[in-house]
């Protein structure tokens, strides 16, 4: 019996070896896995103290679909203290290297000549590990090596993509799972976020210990439901005297804002009549400031207001560059900046753009509403916030501002202005559930606008507190 005992004594620490071991080489291989992707220096940057990462990440084997990431760690001494934030720009079809990385709320700014980086004083990276995703496949660096996929993507695949990608990226990343995490972007993410979050959420439900600690998300300027959204445009547009009395009133009763499918011609008139006659010159995205002249020369640059499929320009303000979109295309064409970042490593049959044509212009799914997941996700206890600067045109705060209305919210804070400073940021009103805000003097790109108010808005969001009163 005792020989027996030992035996069986002797196996048990056989085992226990062997899976100690077996653990020690995939901890390893995850190691090396993450230290393919650092990224040592970009070409022109300044010197930093947080580590970045870069890479791809496959989400369908069959047709090499492959999504492109950009990870900065906090810049803080204690990295793995701060919660991680998944960033994604909308379009559908545009890059966030391009726009949420390079002219938002990332740690770097481009120069004019696409030849070095500055530092950006109002980086979200000081308050959470922000991850930067190009996606769906066909976005930037992402690629499929099917060529069909980039005339069928639409929202359900997005969403899917989105949700391997973040648990393959989990598996290289061990040290984030079970992280505090939320889910942050603009525009049509106003559909990638809330609908990835319902993913996850599902996800979480199915396994008994989910890797994903996804506790809320925060949209900005966001595609909500097309028929509120489309009331809330044209009347932004009347009352900021961007059309006449007479326009405003051809719109309402031509437009079938019910169904995007059935426009007749007298609306496309009235539409066309509004942007060609009557709007001027100006930039959509945000109406008070100055245009890129390069941007309206240049019409492979513009960018898709999705209510009625026109193109549309960018704008300036005190502080801000309005052609920064085409730094960004100089930068990150460049092929040590490439190498340096790991990307293009398949060799891409087409230039890096701000944003896809093709995507675009062939995108085949999109809900009209995502007010339903946000009931659900509402009930589900996730910290949701919503904001809107007060300037674009495009998907306005009047938009955004009917649309949440029909999810008959309990208010919770009464609506107040916010501050910035001794200056007024926005206004803003809690409901059990929901945060809405305003951001003041911000257009479509609120960071890029307004820095320090979105950087307010972001660190309160972060912190679970509610916006400064004074």
């Amino acid at each position: 019996m005792a020989i027996q005992g030992k035996t069986r004594n002797s196996f048990l620490l056989f085992v226990v070896f062997w899976f100690s071991a077996i653990n020690a080489i995939v901890a390893f291989r995850k190691l090396q896995e993450q230290e393919e992707d650092r990224i040592t220096a970009l070409p022109g940057q300044p010197a930093v103290t947080f580590s970045q990462f870069s890479g791809y990440v496959t989400v369908n084997e069959k047709h090499g679909r492959a999504l492109f990431y950009w990870l900065t760690e906090a810049a803080t001494s204690f990295p793995d203290k701060k919660p991680l934030v998944l960033w994604l720009n909308g379009g559908p079809g545009c890059s966030s290297v391009a726009y949420g990385a390079s002219e938002e709320v990332g740690p770097f700014r481009i120069d004019r000549t696409g030849s070095s980086l500055y530092l950006n004083k109002y980086s979200w990276n000081t308050e959470a590990n922000i991850l930067f995703l190009e996606s769906p496949a066909g976005v930037g660096f992402s690629y499929t090596n099917k060529s069909s996929d980039l005339k069928d993507s639409g929202d359900e695949r997005t969403a899917e993509d989105a949700l391997i990608f973040l648990i393959r990226w989990f598996s290289r990343f061990p040290q984030y799972k079970y992280r505090d995490f939320y889910i942050a972007g603009e525009s049509y993410a106003g559909h990638y976020v809330p609908q990835l979050a319902k993913k996850i959420h599902d996800y979480n439900k199915a396994h008994s210990h989910p890797i994903i600690n996804l506790k809320g998300f925060i949209v900005g300027n966001a595609v909500t439901d097309s028929y509120y959204d489309s009331i809330g445009t044209v009347t932004f547009w009347w009352s900021h005297s961007m059309i006449s009395d007479r326009t405003y009133r051809s719109i309402l009763d031509n437009c079938n804002f019910k169904d995007e499918n059935r426009s007749s011609e007298k609306c496309d008139e009235a539409v066309n009549y509004a942007m060609n006659h009557e709007f001027g010159d100006i930039d959509q995205y945000s109406i008070y400031t100055p245009s890129c002249i390069q941007l309206q020369n240049n019409k492979s640059n513009l960018r898709p207001l999705r209510l009625f499929k026109n193109t549309l320009l960018r704008g300036r303000i005190s502080g801000y560059d309005p052609c920064t979109e085409n730094y960004a295309e100089k930068y990150y064409n460049r092929p040590d900046v490439q190498k340096a970042m790991h990307a293009n490593v398949t060799g891409i049959p087409y230039k890096w753009t701000a944003c896809s044509d093709v995507l675009i212009k062939n995108w085949r799914d999109s809900e009209s509403s995502v007010l339903p997941i946000y009931k659900e996700l509402i009930a589900a206890g996730l910290r949701i916030w919503v904001f809107s600067g007060d300037t674009d045109s495009v998907v306005p705060v009047t938009a955004t501002r009917f649309s949440l209305s029909h999810l008959n919210l309990t208010v919770k804070t009464r609506w107040y202005p916010w501050y910035s400073g001794n200056q007024v940021g926005g206004w803003t009103e809690a409901y059990n559930g929901l945060t809405f805000a305003t951001v003041r003097g911000a257009g479509h790109e609120v960071p890029l606008f307004q820095p320090r108010r979105a950087f307010i808005l972001f660190r309160s969001f972060v912190a679970g507190k509610e916006l400064p009163k004074s």
